[in-house]
């Protein structure tokens, strides 16, 4: 698995790899940056007063991590064939957590295209799930984990506190395009935004709207450096990812001079070169906000 995670998003290509995993007798998918890797079973030690989704902790190699029971964060019933379960060690907004599955079966190299968004007639505002992905036949459901971590450990999600410690701050008529799948991370995104003084915010659920949006002010002969001054960009999206977006601005001749910064769970010393190789000129792991609107400020005022 390490020797596919330097080619895929490297330069862009709105491409992905999935790996395929199963809890009950529904078939989801996490994305292979998110994975360190997969192991089968070990004892897990027992945390009293622990999240109900929390089976218990474990030793992995010195560190201790905690185990994610995902069947009982979905609302499914126990694995069947517990001799079939797995262990998926993953890492992202700067943190290492297992998920415990009931198997693993394959990877699948995908485009961002073929992620269709879920409809908000078969879910509801809790979902936990963030893209689906028909192939051959059958359906695979991308999971949020970011959203299950944060329920279990809300201090893990973006706290506007940390902007209100910034100080009072003027009201600013700068306007940002934010790309962002996410509805909860759209709603704190806004929240932090206006609290740090940023009113006019512009927000889209993936890179593939906002980069029309953005190729319409060109097409309408409009100065884009005046009418948007920053973009800011989730990666992992339906239909056009943040790589992507941020490439595709920065190789356009009206769009290039842009500020591109991309936010998002992925930010690790590993991966903090696939956003350098498209231009960004910054990138932020979440849920650090308060470093998100320094740079903002860098960049815009």
């Amino acid at each position: 698995m390490e020797n596919t995670k330097g080619i895929l998003l490297e330069s862009g290509t709105n491409e992905l790899e999935i790996v395929e995993f199963g809890v009950g007798k529904n078939k989801f998918g996490i994305n292979v940056i998110k994975v360190k890797e997969i192991i089968n079973p070990v004892p897990i030690t027992l945390v009293p007063q622990a999240h109900a989704n929390v089976e218990g902790i474990i030793e992995l190699r010195g560190e201790v991590l905690p185990v994610v029971d995902v069947a009982h964060a979905l609302g499914f019933p126990p694995s069947e064939n517990p001799s079939q379960d797995k262990f998926i060690v993953a890492e992202f907004n700067k943190q290492k957590v297992v998920f415990h599955v009931h198997n693993v079966t394959q990877i699948h190299r995908i485009s961002w295209g073929q992620i269709e968004k879920p409809s908000d007639m078969y879910q509801g505002s809790d979902s936990q799930i963030t893209g689906v992905i028909k192939l051959n036949g059958e359906m695979i459901l991308l999971l949020d984990f970011e959203k299950i971590v944060v329920e279990i450990n809300p201090e893990s999600g973006i706290n506007i506190q940390q902007v209100k410690k910034l100080g009072k701050r003027e009201r600013s008529n700068k306007r940002i395009i934010v790309a962002e799948d996410s509805p909860l991370l759209r709603k704190l995104l806004n929240d932090t935004l206006d609290e740090a003084g940023f009113q006019y915010v512009e927000f889209f659920e993936n890179g593939r709207d906002a980069l029309s949006y953005l190729e319409g002010l060109v097409s309408a002969g409009k100065d884009v450096t005046s009418e948007v001054q920053i973009v800011i960009t989730d990666v992992e999206m339906p239909q056009m990812d943040g790589h992507h977006l941020t490439r595709r601005i920065k190789e356009h001749p009206a769009l290039g001079k842009l500020p591109v910064i991309i936010f998002s769970s992925l930010i690790t010393d590993d991966l903090r070169h696939k956003g350098q190789v498209v231009g960004a000129n910054a990138q932020v792991s979440k849920p650090e906000i308060a470093e998100l609107i320094h740079l903002v400020d860098q960049f815009i005022l």
